[in-house]
């Protein structure tokens, strides 16, 4: 396996489990309720979208920064929805 490669395979493994899956299981906030909340969600799910069109330009080698940054911004979304949970219980 080439290196790029496997550093991907490892980088995308990493930021699943940092990210605990949030864009893949997590809920997205109800515009209706907390349509700040909300676009601000739709704004990370957009700068993930970019990260990964960054990563495929550059045949997926920049040094693992990309993925870390990609985990990063799934960790926000998730506090996002936490946020919002948190002024429902209010």
């Amino acid at each position: 396996m080439k290196r790029g490669v496997r550093n991907l395979v490892i980088c995308i493994l990493v930021a699943g489990v940092l990210s605990g899956g949030a864009l893949a299981f997590g809920q997205q906030v109800s515009k209706g309720l907390h349509p700040n909340l909300a676009e601000a969600q739709r704004l990370i799910e957009r700068a993930i979208g970019k990260v990964t069109q960054a990563q495929k330009a550059n045949e997926y080698d920049m040094g693992g920064h990309a993925a870390k940054a990609k985990a990063l911004l799934d960790q926000a979304f998730e506090e996002i929805k936490l946020a919002a949970e948190a002024a429902n219980s209010r």
